[in-house]
């Protein structure tokens, strides 16, 4: 039998003006009285372009210990690459259900493959998100699955694939840096967390018009268990970050990429950088997309403080473990 998914759902609501009540989110989650509503401080913007090494790793590291989340412009990726990609998810999203479904996640399988369309992540939550998603490895080629990839519309696979190729260039020269500001050599991030090995899981979100967009969440408060995250999002604004003991909006830039510092890269520091605290609003009359890359050690990589970063005066704070482990304990709720 099919998920009811939330595409459905919205189709339903919007003329009954009302969401159901599993939708609903508790008063201390609510958007429409939890997010901050006086002046926002600014995340920070960085010049991924900038010739200038020493201030480019000037400005990650500070943006990377202080909100664990910035936006980055004249990254290299070309603005038709990233139109493609959208327009290519934004398609798919609109074919008729049968054809999402064949490729759709099966109930009952391993929940360790997270891989193929769906709509409710976890299965201990309470309340349900206003989302529906597709999930799918674009890198390495020996993690990839052709199962989980739409065949239609057609030129699916091509630009998913191109856009993998740029957005490695990206991520190599983020390690790059994000190693830079912790004093190390340039490469020491990109080689712990497993080199060219390192996985690329793409997610689309699909957040459809909701009626009651100040009651629910598209994705609840968590932070990534990827080393980095690379967000690409659509022109409807809906990220939310903690800092401060506040939620606060995240502006819209056009043909930026948002970068999500995740839990990896937080241990890896021994707290230096951290990992973000993040959240999803949806909008009463619009669509809201976005398409998340997470990258993540494979399974059996073991991650833990880097001995560099490890003194007397600074000790370990967090366990060495494989990042199989890791993630088990993260989607099952269990202490780490």
């Amino acid at each position: 039998m099919e998920a009811e998914r939330v595409q459905a759902i919205a189709s339903f609501s919007i003329s009954a003006e009302t969401i159901p009540a599993e939708f609903i989110r508790p008063e201390t989650e609510q958007p429409g009285i939890t997010t901050y509503h006086g002046l926002v401080p600014e995340i920070p913007t960085v010049d991924l372009g900038d010739p200038d090494q020493e201030n480019l790793v000037r400005k990650i590291s500070d943006a990377s210990r202080e909100w664990g989340l910035f936006q980055v412009v004249n990254h290299g990726i070309p603005s038709e690459v990233i139109e493609k990609l959208q327009k290519l998810g934004r398609e798919f999203f609109e074919l008729p259900q049968e054809e999402k479904e064949a490729v759709a996640r099966k109930p009952g399988v391993d929940s360790s493959i997270i891989e193929g369309y769906g709509t409710n992540l976890k299965k201990g939550d309470l309340k349900k998100s206003w989302v529906d998603f597709l999930f799918h490895n674009i890198w390495p080629a020996s993690r990839v699955n052709f199962q989980f990839w739409p065949k239609n519309p057609p030129a699916y696979r091509e630009a998913n694939e191109n856009y993998a190729q740029h957005l490695r260039r990206v991520v190599d020269k983020l390690l790059t840096t994000l190693s830079q500001g912790l004093g190390l050599e340039e490469n020491t991030l990109k080689d712990v967390v497993g080199g060219e090995e390192l996985e690329y899981l793409l997610k689309i979100n699909y957040y459809p018009p909701c009626p009651r967009p100040d009651l629910t969440l598209g994705v609840p408060a968590h932070t990534d268990m990827s080393v980095v995250t690379v967000l690409v999002p659509n022109e409807v604004p809906g990220l939310q970050v903690f800092k401060d003991d506040q939620w606060f909006d995240a502006k819209y830039i056009p043909n930026a990429l948002i970068i999500h510092i995740g839990d990896q890269i937080e241990i890896l520091s021994n707290g230096k950088y951290k990992s973000v605290l993040h959240r999803t609003t949806v909008n009463k009359e619009k669509t809201r997309m976005s398409w998340p890359v997470f990258c993540a050690p494979p399974a059996e990589m073991v991650i833990g403080p880097l001995p560099q970063l490890v003194t007397e005066n600074n000790p370990s704070k967090y366990k060495t473990k494989k990042y199989k482990d890791y993630e088990y304990c993260k989607i099952n709720k269990l202490p780490q």
